[in-house]
């Protein structure tokens, strides 16, 4: 399997894991959870349960994935 390079994907090489760490780490759970309404960021939150959350729900992943890029530019 070859891995094929996407220049034009700035998400391209970057965990799911990571982007939480960087806005969890940025904006705290109470800040993440009033910029993305989810359960996950407001009761009891933990990365692993927000991720297993994130994998299997595409609409609040593609959320985060767009708040990750947005806490990039500034």
């Amino acid at each position: 399997m070859s891995v094929e390079k996407q220049p034009n994907n700035p998400l391209h090489g970057v965990k799911l894991a990571d982007m939480l760490e960087a806005l969890v780490e940025d904006y705290g759970w109470t800040g993440l959870s009033s910029r993305i309404n989810v359960r996950c960021f407001k009761e009891n939150p933990s990365i692993k349960s927000s991720l297993k959350f994130l994998r299997r729900t595409p609409w609040a992943r593609e959320k985060v994935e767009r708040l990750y890029l947005e806490s990039l530019i500034g």
